[in-house]
């Protein structure tokens, strides 16, 4: 998941901040994720996947 998240980070330019803006997940969370830290809750996932236009499945792999 932590891997993708990045990825996804890069490939649409946005930063963790411009995310957290836009689906009002704190900052600090998206951090933690992408630094493997936490694991988001299904609830997160879902919107980032959302937001990204990819499915739930695409964290997962």
């Amino acid at each position: 998941m932590y891997k993708k998240f990045d990825e996804l980070l890069s490939k649409t330019n946005k930063t963790i901040y411009r995310v957290a803006k836009d689906t009002g997940i704190a900052t600090a969370t998206l951090y933690d994720w992408r630094d493997g830290v936490t694991t988001p809750k299904l609830d997160k996932l879902k919107i980032l996947a959302d937001y990204f236009g990819v499915s739930i499945e695409y964290f997962l792999k």
